[in-house]
Parts: C-alpha cells; structure tokens; sequence
C-alpha cells in the first residue's frame, strides 16, 4: 500500500476526523517512513529536525491507539509521556495534541519550569492521559510525588542532543527508569554523535531507523552567502541586509544573551522592529517575543543557539549568523530554521576575517563551497572542490546494536560552548 493520503492509512474515526478539521491531507517524508512500523508497534530512532511534520509523526500513532481504544475517563495515571528541551517546544506540542485529540475524551497537560507548580499539580491530581513535560520540572512532580509514571505505555524523547547538551542526561535517565519497560518508545534526535546512540539503543527495542536531517534541505533549497566584514561594522551590514523588503521574516543568531539584547536594540534605533529571545528571558517575555514574531507584529528575532532550538515558525525569509557558530552542526541548525515545508530561503554569514577558518570547517561537512563575498580584502579562503571528502565528523559511524533497556554511560559534559545554561531553565 502506498500511503500517499492520510486518509489510505486508515486511521481511528476520531483521528481521521481531526486530521481532515486540521487541513492534514498529505503525509510528509518523515511521516510516509515512520507512521506505519509505529502503528506496528515498533519503537522508532528517527533523525530529524523540527519543521519535517515530526511531531504529528510521533503523535499519530499513539492518538490512534487511544481513538481505537478509548480509556476509561476515570483513568487518572498518566498513559504517554513526551519529554522536550525547552518550554517553548513543550508547548508547541501540546497545542499539536490538542488540535489533534480534540475528538476524543483525553485529559492533557503539560509541565513546564518558569511557571508556578500549583495549576500543574490540580492538572496531575484529576489525572492526565497525556503529559508533555521538561525533565527538570516533571522530575520536581515525580520527587513531591505528584506525578506517577508506572502507567506509562508509550515515550517520547523530543530533540534528545538538545536535551543532553543542556545537561539533562542524569534527569531522563532517572526518568526512564520510572517507566515501565513494556512500553512503545519513540527518540528523535537532528545528531547522532555517540552518546546518544548509546543511549538510544540501551532504551529502544530493535528501533525502526529513519534519517531525515537537514544537510540535504541546506544545500538544495537555500541560498547561503559569506559576508567577510569587520566585527565593528557588523550591525551596519545587518541593517544594510534588512533594508530589503524580501527579509520579511528574520532570524538573527549572535552566540550570546548579551549579544541578542545588543543587536535587537540596536536594531530598535534604527526604526527595525526587532525583539531578542534568550534564555534570560523570563517565561512570559519569551512567549511574547514569539508570538509577536510568528504574528508578524515583529520582524526579526535575534535568538541564541540554545533558545531558538526547537521553535518552528513558518515562512522564514532570510537567517542571519550575526556571529559564526563555533561548529559545522550548529550552521546546519541555524540555517536550517529556512526553507522549511518544500519552501526556499537564504542564509548570510557575517564573518570576520578571524573567523575565515569557521567557514572552511562548515564546508567540509556539506561538502559544498560556499559563496564568499569578501569586503575587507587580504586572504582568500580557496574554493573547496564540490568532491572534497569531508574531515568533519558528521556523527559517528553505526556501531552494534547494544540491545536492552536500562543501560548506563558517560555524561556528557554541560552545554554547547558561547553559552551555558543551567539544566532547570528550560
């Protein structure tokens, strides 16, 4: 069968319904490999970025089975767990369940940090079907004992390099132990390095592999141009860039919190409607500045690395590196926040010359040269031959099916560099 309609799965009534109420006709790439051995069943190691249709891509299959099967309304443990990075996912997700449960009897909620407890705990108390959750906070419910999670049946691990790289390795494992082993499980990650294989394959049962990650999406659908410019006269080239109306839909990344605060004021000055996204800012403040950005009331959003994972916003005109991230995985993130959904977009770099060495490693690992427009002069980069073998680890290579559930390894150590933040800030 070729499921080219969501329709030709055969979904649950209630399912279908709510997928036709929400414009879902076709199923994308991401969904076409991973729905069928997940309604099989199957746990499922997928890599894939946000923006590919993999939330409904893991919340499908579980939402079928409890339109199938519905649970007894006074069932109050928590059936299925998703696990995020940051609040701003968290909540995404949970206004996907919501569109996409609404015809059926299921209590929902969501836990987050940077809220007060209270409303949280009422929530678990009148019992929850399905809970999106941080790790720092659901852990905080798990130790008050507000939270049960021995009726858990199906998990999902959102984004789990973010989470790891923001310290919360010690928080799922602990988590995970709390979950019964019988259970469908669900991990997605947009890397792969070794740690999180390992763990993968310590908490999966004989997992349906996918691999959906961005490299490609970069390299076909997005315009990418270096600016060689001098650090000072960065913020002259950004407003330079923002002067064209095609930028509509910005996003600017600097490496630091204080950094954001600066270009997005600046830009302010100069009459650009701009707000900064950090995760300095409070709850409230970052949810404003989202939605403002998504509304289209604001223009461009000067975010860090660690904040703007996991936000999808569609219809992205131009990113712009305002600072050169310090590795080739985080390029492919920050650019990758374009040309979303089969669209095209363009990705600028403003580079100082002390940062020419940056570029060279990005284009190792796409294996692509990138178009280098050089206003300060002296040394040139060389073009890097369109068949040059890659020097960047893109990951590790497969290594054995480590098989079971359970196991330990190395932590890994804290949060990317340029900027780290504590584990409960999420």
């Amino acid at each position: 069968m070729t499921n080219n309609t969501f329709e030709a799965f055969g979904f649950a009534e209630p399912l279908a319904r709510a997928l036709t109420q929400c414009g879902y006709t076709t199923p994308t790439p991401i969904q076409v490999q991973a729905l069928p051995p997940q309604l099989e069943g199957r746990d499922l190691l997928g890599m894939a970025e946000t923006g590919s249709g993999k939330t409904a891509t893991f919340l499908i299959p579980l939402l079928n089975k409890f339109a199938a099967n519905p649970i007894d309304p006074q069932w109050k443990q928590v059936c299925a767990l998703i696990l995020a990075p940051t609040r701003e996912l968290a909540v995404q997700i949970d206004q996907e369940v919501a569109k996409l449960a609404r015809n059926m009897n299921l209590r929902r909620a969501v836990v987050l940090g940077g809220v007060s407890k209270g409303p949280q705990i009422n929530a678990l108390r009148r019992g929850v079907h399905i809970l999106v959750a941080t790790p720092g906070r659901l852990l905080d419910h798990v130790n008050m004992r507000s939270c049960d999670l021995s009726g858990v049946e199906t998990l999902v691990i959102d984004e789990a390099d973010r989470m790891f790289d923001m310290g919360f390795v010690r928080d799922i494992k602990k988590i995970v132990s709390l979950i019964p082993q019988k259970r469908r499980t669900a991990l997605f990650s947009a890397t792969m390095p070794d740690e999180i294989k390992k763990f993968a394959y310590d908490i999966l049962h004989d997992p349906y592999r996918i691999d959906l990650s961005s490299k490609k999406i970069v390299v076909d659908r997005i315009d990418q141009k270096v600016m060689i410019v001098k650090a000072t006269e960065k913020q002259s080239r950004l407003h330079t860039i923002l002067n064209d109306e095609a930028a509509s839909r910005v996003i600017v990344f600097t490496r630091t919190k204080r950094g954001a605060d600066r270009v997005a004021g600046r830009l302010g000055m100069a009459g650009i409607s701009a707000s900064a996204f950090h995760g300095n800012k409070a709850q409230n403040a970052r949810q404003r500045a989202l939605n403002d950005f998504t509304m289209g009331h604001v223009r461009v959003l000067v975010a860090t690395d660690i904040a703007a994972r996991g936000i999808d916003v569609s219809n992205i005109t131009h990113v712009i590196n305002f600072d050169m991230p310090l590795d080739p995985e985080t390029y492919v993130h920050r650019v990758g926040r374009t040309a979303r959904k089969g669209t095209n977009g363009i990705a600028i770099s403003l580079c100082d010359p002390s940062e020419r060495q940056e570029v060279r490693a990005i284009e190792r690992m796409m294996k692509q040269p990138l178009e280098v427009i050089d206003d300060v002069g002296g040394e040139v980069l060389p073009p890097l031959p369109r068949n040059h073998p890659s020097n960047d680890s893109e990951g590790p290579r497969r290594d054995g099916n480590h098989g079971g559930r359970g196991g330990e390894h190395r932590q890994r150590d804290g949060a990317p560099r340029g900027e780290r933040q504590g584990h409960r800030g999420n």
